[in-house]
């Protein structure tokens, strides 16, 4: 009996599958009728390529003009300027401070903090670390040395370079609550 049964059941399967795959058959003479008709279409004609375009070459006067691989004298030309070796420069034998690694504006003055005679800066840099700053201490990459601390704002001596060998004195501050 169970013999039957098993025979049964391969009979069912193999008539399933016929019929499975008799479906599969449809007629593609609709498909064949399409394709003809497109390849009887007449072919569109390929646009042009674009014409080149002749290079000029430019001839460079460097004499002429300024030396495009130094800065502008004309920038910081409000601030007063030094002549080379004489006026105020960088100290660059000194080491850099922490907050001399980032641009002043993207620092900022979170508040103040007093104890005693003493007096600090709260400033966030760009990493959200608070660091306590007094005066006389640098930050900014222009050489940018603290020089007054309100409630509102820190100000700053920098030193630029003026593009001739010499070094401008530039102020600038930092405001509570900016960046």
């Amino acid at each position: 009996m169970k013999r039957l049964g098993k025979q049964v059941k391969l009979v069912a399967g193999a008539l399933m599958a016929a019929v499975m795959l008799s479906a599969c058959s449809e007629d593609v003479g609709d498909l064949e009728k399409y394709i003809a008709t497109v390849k009887e279409r007449p072919a569109q004609p390929i646009p042009p390529i674009p014409p080149v375009k002749t290079y000029t070459p430019y001839a460079y006067e460097g004499l002429t003009g300024r030396d495009p691989f130094r800065q502008s004298i004309s920038e910081g030309s409000d601030d007063v300027r030094s002549s080379t070796g004489t006026g105020p420069q960088p100290d660059f034998e000194r080491p850099k401070q922490y907050l001399e690694r980032y641009e002043l504006d993207t620092l900022a003055m979170v508040g103040t903090f007093g104890k005693g005679e003493s007096y600090w800066a709260l400033i966030r840099d760009p990493e959200g670390v608070i660091h306590r700053v007094p005066v006389g201490d640098y930050m900014g990459k222009n050489h940018g040395q603290v020089v007054d601390i309100s409630n509102t704002e820190v100000n700053l001596s920098e030193l630029i370079s003026d593009g001739a060998g010499g070094w401008l004195v530039r102020e600038a501050s930092i405001a509570l609550g900016e960046g």
